[in-house]
């Protein structure tokens, strides 16, 4: 049942269910209630009646909105998932042509190093897609067993904090928060030259920070190296303010690179 039908039974049930009694009343019941008892009665019948109406009303409601949100958070990963593999193809592309002219040119050392770039893109690929949401798993393992994995991979060593996190995003927001981590422990693997990184997440009031910092080689907001540099801050601006939270990468002053995504809305929306 769609909405229109539940705006059209929540006008007419109650009206044709208390008019008719009232109606009944008047024609036919008066000789055996009093204006007193029939008073009494329809103040019973209309509490009873709105009582199981909003309850069966309000679970319907539920499980609408619990299969919206399911559908958006379903949508939301097929959109990561289409991002993912554009990246993939466009990083792949450009690696494989620059290994055909390594390889035509005689340079073979510069050859090697791409094919390590490209096996490194394609382990890190594999990671992000197979780590989308699931359902019935929680946002921390999900979110440990992927930077685990990534440490594994590039040898940069990983802490975490990640406490809280489980209760406070809606499903279609976790794929937008993932995709944020994700991103940036990729830039982190690709640009940052690093031996540590380390990923935060807490309330601060009703509110929440995320803070992951790196001790690589920092970066120059003036003179970013790459395209997809801007791109990746790009995308994950726009993933921070879907969540109501701004967007900040600068040096650290501990040396390397942080990225702070500061919550605006006060929370979730939930």
């Amino acid at each position: 049942m769609n909405y229109r039908w539940l705006k059209i039974l929540t006008v007419l049930l109650p009206t044709i269910t208390i008019g008719g009694f009232e109606y009944a009343r008047h024609e036919f019941l008066l000789p055996y209630f009093t204006m007193d008892q029939g008073n009494v009665m329809i103040t019973i019948m209309t509490f009873i009646l709105a009582f199981i109406f909003s309850v069966w009303v309000f679970r319907k409601i539920e499980r609408m909105s619990a299969q919206l949100a399911k559908e958006e958070a379903k949508h939301a990963v097929y959109q990561e998932r289409e991002r993912l593999a554009r990246e993939l193809h466009d990083n792949i592309a450009q690696a494989i042509f620059f290994l055909h002219v390594k390889v035509n040119q005689g340079k073979l050392d510069e050859a090697k190093s791409a094919v390590s770039e490209i096996d490194g893109q394609l382990r890190q690929a594999i990671f992000n897609l197979r780590s989308n949401p699931e359902e019935g798993v929680l946002l921390s393992e999900r979110l440990g067993k992927w930077l685990h994995e990534w440490s594994l991979l590039t040898g940069i060593e990983v802490k975490q904090n990640l406490q809280g996190i489980d209760k406070y995003f809606r499903e279609n927001e976790q794929v937008a928060f993932f995709s944020i981590v994700q991103e940036a422990f990729t830039n982190i693997r690709k640009h940052a030259d690093a031996s540590h990184a380390e990923v935060s997440w807490e309330m601060i009031g009703t509110g929440w920070h995320l803070l992951i910092r790196d001790n690589g080689v920092g970066i120059d907001l003036d003179h970013t190296t790459s395209s997809k540099q801007h791109w990746g801050q790009s995308m994950m601006r726009e993933r921070a303010l879907s969540l109501g939270a701004t967007f900040e990468i600068k040096p650290s002053e501990l040396g390397g690179t942080e990225i702070l995504v500061k919550s605006f809305k006060g929370e979730s929306g939930k």
